[in-house]
């Protein structure tokens, strides 16, 4: 169809001709409502983006005398940090005279990469750049694989709060009634005890 035909043809249905493969021989056009076409490819980015994780880098800082408390606090940061899918930058600064004793940072890197190696895998070993010796952790497991992982236990925690109220209800169920036969001996025994009524003497 020759160009300003299916342009006639387009305004008369109120709508755009909009040009689809610019390279096919002959070029490609299409009929449509652009604007809505615009709006609809902006709306699919946008769920797109939803659905996608930023992964940024944390940076946890140590000193090469730092006490069992301190390395506790910190290491539970980078357990942290990865269990939410970020990367993990383990940092040692040395300042002055404890650039000769880099030996002892580096054990402290190689502590804590011990420490997280079930929730993380090491990009980059210990590794010096001038003063700062860092070491870059991530998490094992991707966003996916962890939402993954948090759906079935929240099914499997579900059945077995369903299995447990399940089990109440047939156990409320099989209780005997409380008997009443109790009630009248005692009853019974309460109006055969005779009160003795005392007698005046004249």
């Amino acid at each position: 169809m020759p160009p300003f035909e299916a342009l006639k043809l387009a305004r008369s249905k109120n709508l755009d001709l909009v040009e689809i493969s610019p390279t096919a021989q002959p070029p490609v056009c299409r009929i449509m409502d652009y604007g809505k076409y615009l709006y609809q490819q902006e709306k699919k980015e946008r769920e797109a983006k939803k659905h996608q994780k930023t992964i940024t880098v944390k940076e946890v800082k140590f000193r090469i005398n730092v006490d069992d408390h301190d390395y506790e606090t910190k290491k539970n940061h980078v357990l942290r940090f990865l269990d939410e899918g970020d990367k993990v930058k383990a940092t040692i600064f040395f300042r002055g005279r404890e650039m000769t004793r880099t030996s002892l940072g580096r054990t402290i890197l190689e502590r804590l990469i011990k420490d997280v190696q079930e929730q993380s895998i090491v990009e980059f070993r210990p590794r010096q750049e001038g003063n700062t010796l860092h070491a870059i952790l991530a998490p094992k497991k991707s966003a996916v694989e962890r939402e993954k992982e948090k759906e079935k236990e929240a099914k499997q925690k579900a059945k077995q709060e369903q299995k447990e109220k399940m089990l109440q209800q047939k156990l409320a169920q099989s209780k005997p009634a409380p008997e009443k036969k109790d009630e009248q001996p005692a009853a019974a025994a309460a109006a055969a005890v005779e009160v003795p009524i005392p007698t005046s003497r004249v």
